[in-house]
């Protein structure tokens, strides 16, 4: 007798931010709810904002989803951090303060309707996804632990601390709450969300080292960002020609550094060795034209593009340049690399956890006036040896199809749930591990 398939745990995805149609935390948080469809029942507890979109994304409403109206308090706290914030896209930290205070409120909503459901024994697990920000604390951790349901919470990233010598940035920024930050850690609930947690997805090694030690043995590295493989069909061929084409793929804002990659590169778009292709838009257009004007065709602007022109920009390049001292996850960084084009990042945060000499190419993070000289270093030194790019390129797409495209995240993501339910061995941490239930902490 055949014996019967396991029975596949049934998961309430809390995702208040999920949406397939936009960018950012909503798309991380609609991708990986979606992508747990593959190893779990799941059914998607979101923000009744993005129920548009979920619905035209082929999910049935009750069955598949549940959205959450919860505008009395999220519109207008929203309206007051946008008003404070003054700028969009500024003042991350303002933002992330507001959904802080306005976010328990949608999940008292949550309880009021799966309450019910959860104590019957209806879901396995309950997983938070979003909120990202470790700062939101979840009140429905110390409720599910008196009703004995598993609660895994993350990914959670966020909270960078600025580097030193980039205090300027910091202001254009808007982020005056930083250096505040660490307060969330005094607040209300934060303790009790991390004790009841079973599990704790760390989307950085940063927000692993801000782990109390009591949590240590149930903190576990999942970058969040993934790759749909579907929506990288193309494949970057580098280090074929001169000149060397770098591209900048973001917000044009002062800590992704754009500004730093044109002063690095100036000299060597003089000499015709390097080219710049820059992708994106923001407040600091008018100033890096300026900055890049008598450099002709060296530096082209192509201003924000859909995802299939991006792709093609990418395709076409032989690196990415990407020096933003900030960076929480770094997903333009992942989608280059799935192209197979190797990057060329700063050491820090999380374009330094994803890229090693194996995949691209790594300067330290250092103050502005140290930083270019050695970004400029380093692409003298790309161009002068240009036959390493298709091998680091290779490898970057070998990488991410084996670690970060979306279904391999879903495989990580189950190994946890098997943990919890099932107390099978502690899921390796480093996702670049050779054994998948090794038991070594993140480094």
């Amino acid at each position: 007798m055949t014996a019967a398939a396991p029975r596949r745990p049934r998961i309430l995805a809390i995702a208040e931010a999920a949406n397939p149609d936009w960018v950012s935390v909503p798309l991380v948080g609609w991708s990986l709810a979606h992508s747990l469809r593959a190893v779990a029942e799941v059914h998607l507890v979101t923000q009744v904002r993005n129920r548009a979109a979920i619905l035209a994304a082929g999910y049935v409403e009750g069955r598949d989803f549940t959205a959450i109206d919860s505008e009395a308090l999220a519109r207008p706290a929203y309206r007051l951090a946008d008003r404070l914030r003054g700028d969009a896209g500024k003042g991350w930290t303002i933002l992330q303060a507001a959904n802080a205070l306005s976010y328990p409120y949608f999940e008292h909503l949550v309880w009021r309707r799966f309450g019910d459901a959860l104590r019957a024994g209806e879901y396995d697990i309950v997983h938070r996804i979003t909120p990202l920000s470790p700062t939101v604390q979840s009140p429905l951790a110390p409720r599910l632990a008196k009703i004995g349901v598993p609660f895994v919470l993350g990914p959670l990233n966020g909270g960078v601390p600025w580097p030193e010598g980039y205090e300027a940035a910091r202001r254009a920024e808007r982020e005056w709450l930083a250096p505040l930050r660490a307060a969330y850690k005094l607040l209300p609930g934060r303790r009790a969300t991390l004790t009841h947690a079973s599990a704790i997805l760390a989307g950085s090694r940063h927000t692993a080292s801000e782990m109390p030690a009591r949590c240590a043995d149930k903190v576990l590295w999942l970058p969040e960002n993934g790759i749909a493989p579907e929506r990288f069909s193309r494949r970057a061929q580098p280090g074929q020609g001169r000149p060397l084409r770098v591209a900048f793929v973001g917000r044009l804002v002062p800590y992704k550094g754009c500004d730093m990659l044109i002063d690095a590169a100036r000299p060597l778009i003089e000499a015709g060795q390097v080219a710049l292709d820059i992708v994106g838009d923001g407040p600091e257009m008018d100033r890096l034209r300026g900055m890049a004007g008598e450099l002709g065709s060296g530096v082209l602007f192509h201003g924000w593009q859909p995802h299939a022109r991006v792709q093609d920009i990418l395709a076409g390049a032989d690196l990415l340049g990407f020096p933003s001292i900030r960076e929480f996850g770094g997903g333009v960084v992942l989608e280059a690399m799935a192209l197979g084009l190797p990057p060329l990042v700063v050491d820090y945060a999380g374009p330094g956890e994803l890229v090693d000499d194996a995949v691209g190419f790594t300067i330290p993070c250092l103050p502005p006036d140290a930083l270019v000289p050695a970004l400029r270093a380093a692409l003298g030194e790309i161009v002068a040896q240009p036959f390493s790019l298709r091998a680091k390129g290779a490898a970057a797409a070998a990488r991410v199809e084996a670690h970060f495209t979306w279904q391999a995240k879903a495989a990580q993501v189950a190994r946890v749930y098997e943990w919890v339910l099932q107390g099978a061995p502690r899921p390796a941490p480093d996702l670049f591990a050779d054994d998948p239930v090794a038991g070594a902490r993140p480094a």
